[in-house]
């Protein structure tokens, strides 16, 4: 992936705002905007956007980090444009710019990295942890 995916590479969508993307604890809508949650939900998938036209079929992407700011609100009704920059791209890393925008403010910004790795690699690892899990739970360790 990593010869062909070039800093620039960009993606974009747009959402409209539902009542399921609302900040909702314990049953509480605590503002009647889009959630950070939900935000963030789309920022990441405008990101995976970007690298999936670029994965081999053995590679595979994760979230690693993310460093957003909610900046503005959208209400329901309200479309939001989600896009994706490719700013960096190393052997194991890919770095995106993030922006959530509104035709009246921007929304959110940031930064949101994904970890590339061997799609074999990291079974095994999901798979020595679950096994891991299993034992403790049952009380084996």
């Amino acid at each position: 992936m990593i010869d062909r995916l070039q800093p620039g590479t960009t993606e974009e969508f747009t959402v409209t705002v539902t009542k399921d993307m609302l900040p909702v604890f314990e049953g509480q809508v605590v503002h009647p905007v889009m959630s950070t949650v939900s935000m963030i939900y789309y920022m990441e998938w405008a990101g995976r956007r970007v690298i999936l036209p670029y994965l081999e079929a053995d590679e595979e992407g994760s979230g690693f980090a993310v460093d957003i700011k909610h900046v503005g609100p959208a209400v329901i009704g309200q479309e939001v444009t989600f896009r994706a920059t490719c700013v960096q791209v190393t052997e194991k890393r890919v770095v995106c710019e993030v922006t959530a925008d509104t035709t009246r403010n921007r929304v959110g910004l940031g930064t949101f990295v994904q970890a590339i790795f061997k799609k074999d690699e990291i079974k095994r690892r999901f798979e020595v942890l679950q096994a891991e899990i299993n034992r403790e739970v049952n009380g084996e360790l």
